[in-house]
């Protein structure tokens, strides 16, 4: 765990933002102690990462919220447009430093200013954000949550996380008993009214992350009980597979 003085040093993002994504949502610590310290653990530090590779597409933070809790974000892509970004970014400077040498030693010869051009570089930003505003869920999500307050965000989370706890006290049941089922078919619902319509592939998709380790799983387990994550999951699988 790291605290919030040692996330900023490490990370270069400002004790200040860190507050401030923590208030908006964007970015929680994995534990608040007694003294009211906030504590960072890696998979906090991994969704920082995500943050901050967006805002490099120019995105806004309420955009980039959107984009992290969706059930289609693709890590592997967006990883991959951040390196090919970056690559660019490095070839446009490896440029400019051999132009500027060139001058050093000869002076200047011409008024070429192509080597300043960054027309090519803002075009596959571009390009990258709008990939990731063209899903409807994601459409559906800003429409939803457009006005919202943060405390009514605040409380549709709580909402959300007491329907994920209620499987933990369901454990000692089948997962495909009607009970449970009806506890998924709830979850879903929550899901679709409040944020997206949550078909049965993205449920299924949901109930993955909620049971694939990290912040999430720990957080699914701490308010239900160990093994509340997984449950969920094998729930959510059944249901989704009649």
């Amino acid at each position: 765990m790291r605290t919030v003085h040692e996330v900023s040093r490490l990370t270069g993002v400002s004790v200040r933002a860190l507050h401030h994504y923590d208030r908006i949502g964007l970015l929680h610590p994995a534990k608040v102690t007694e003294a009211g310290y906030r504590l960072y653990d890696d998979a906090a530090l991994e969704r920082l990462q995500y943050i901050l590779l967006f805002k490099e597409l120019q995105f806004s933070l309420k955009e980039i919220k959107g984009i992290l809790d969706s059930p289609d974000f693709d890590r592997g892509r967006a990883l991959e447009q951040q390196i090919t970004l970056l690559e660019m970014r490095k070839e446009h400077l490896e440029n400019l430093i051999d132009f500027a040498r060139g001058i050093q030693m000869i002076g200047v010869r011409g008024l070429d200013f192509t080597v300043f051009d960054m027309k090519k570089i803002d075009e596959y930003a571009r390009q990258a954000k709008a990939s990731w505003g063209q899903t409807p869920e994601y459409r559906e999500f800003e429409e939803k949550s457009r006005d919202r307050t943060r405390e009514e965000e605040q409380k549709l989370s709580v909402e959300l996380m007491g329907i994920l706890a209620g499987f933990g006290r369901m454990q000692e049941e089948d997962p495909a008993s009607a009970a449970v089922q009806e506890q998924v078919r709830k979850l879903q619902d929550h899901i679709t009214e409040n944020y997206y319509t949550c078909s049965k592939e993205i449920l299924s998709q949901l109930g993955q992350m909620y049971a694939g380790g990290g912040s999430m799983t720990e957080n699914i387990d701490k308010a239900g009980g160990d093994g509340t994550a997984a449950f969920a999951y094998r729930a959510i699988e059944i249901y989704c597979g009649e």
